[in-house]
């Protein structure tokens, strides 16, 4: 007598461990919510902007001693059901307890994406939504097509946009402070 076999209902929902399991196949994978997302790998003008950010702000960080900058790939484990690679990081010196040999394993103080055309959907919603749930206080979008950065604070709940910073005119940018940035640094 053969016993049926049966097939829950419902999602699957990916965990940390999963994540650890999945082979080295030179793909950018994430877990959001317990959904595995692939990525590909991001184009020049992207790569360009993640440059010349990591020049920009590990210099000041560095200069100031205000803590650690990390950029992709980096496993940012918020919980066993959301594993990120943020293009960019930042935790502040007296957060370093949330740096394991693993990840980073806990909400930093600043997360830079670089939208890409096939991310800027996950960054604007699924993954801000992510990182306001986990308490991230501040939260870059870094537009390269339109050569912007969206500076997004915690506001209860959810992020509100402080400023955009375009053009030649510097600007002060949170998390940091007696620190300015131009647009035109950024992007050429």
């Amino acid at each position: 007598m053969s016993i049926p076999m049966t097939i829950s209902e419902g999602k699957i929902i990916f965990t940390y461990e999963d994540y650890a399991a999945i082979p080295n196949d030179g793909n950018r994978y994430e877990i959001l919510e317990g959904e595995l997302a692939v990525t590909p790998a991001p184009n020049l003008k992207h790569q360009t902007v993640s440059i010349n950010l990591i020049v920009l702000l590990s210099q000041h960080i560095r200069k100031k001693d205000l803590g650690k900058l990390y950029h992709a790939t980096v496993d940012l484990i918020l919980e066993s059901t959301s594993i990120l690679q943020p293009d960019l990081l930042f935790v502040a010196k007296a957060r370093q307890s949330i740096l394991t040999n693993r990840a980073i394993e806990g909400a930093p103080d600043l997360i830079v994406e670089i939208l890409s055309p096939s991310t800027s959907r996950t960054d604007r919603v699924t993954k801000a939504h992510i990182y306001a749930r986990h308490r991230v206080p501040a939260y870059w979008i870094v537009d390269p097509e339109q050569e912007a950065v969206e500076v997004y604070l915690l506001n209860a709940d959810s992020y509100r946009l402080a400023a955009t910073l375009q053009g030649d005119a510097p600007m002060s940018m949170p998390p940091f402070t007696n620190f300015t940035l131009a647009a035109k640094d950024i992007f050429s």
